[in-house]
């Protein structure tokens, strides 16, 4: 089964300082979406959590994986928050600009099949990427990029721990 030791959680590289140039309520809303959309930190803090309670009885190293890869999820909905405050908004867990829609529970999917938990994983991780890299690509500020492009080697790195996780399980 997947071995813990080898579960390294999160990328080798050091987390950029959080600041930005100056206030901008347009990026700070896209750090409130990363905070509490559907795709976003929240979401799956929530789903690894539920994830590694689940498999804790039968895979135990999923579980465990899963346990730590939710602290990581973790600290970067708190670097958003940071930013979301930085550039001038209330870091609460909503997003849209005129019409605010609170972060749900029912944002996530439950199954129970181990596999399918997995899969779940991985295409919230590439959605995620595919998310932050368009933010980088068109923010500004260059301490909101360089924060965008390390949390996403991150997010790499969960996806290639999910993706061994699926091979080993043979769930493809």
């Amino acid at each position: 089964m997947y071995d813990i030791n080898e579960c390294h959680y999160k990328a080798n590289a050091p987390y950029p300082p959080v600041r930005v140039d100056e206030p901008n309520l347009a990026y700070a809303d896209e750090m409130l979406s990363n905070m509490g959309a559907v795709v976003s930190e929240m979401s799956d803090v929530t789903r690894y959590f539920y994830i590694s309670v689940v498999t804790e009885p039968e895979f135990r190293s999923i579980s465990v994986c899963f346990h730590h890869i939710s602290i990581v999820e973790m600290h970067h909905l708190n670097i958003f928050a940071e930013l979301a405050l930085q550039l001038g908004t209330d870091p609460r867990l909503w997003c849209g600009r005129t019409r605010k829609r609170w972060w749900s529970p029912s944002f996530i999917g439950y199954p129970r099949d181990v596999c399918a938990l997995i899969t779940e994983s991985i295409e919230a991780e590439k959605a995620a990427i595919r998310k932050y890299s368009r933010q980088a690509d068109t923010i500004c500020d260059g301490n909101i990029v360089a924060i965008l492009n390390r949390i996403i080697l991150d997010e790499k790195r969960h996806l290639q721990i999910f993706r061994e996780m699926c091979e080993q399980l043979q769930c493809f």
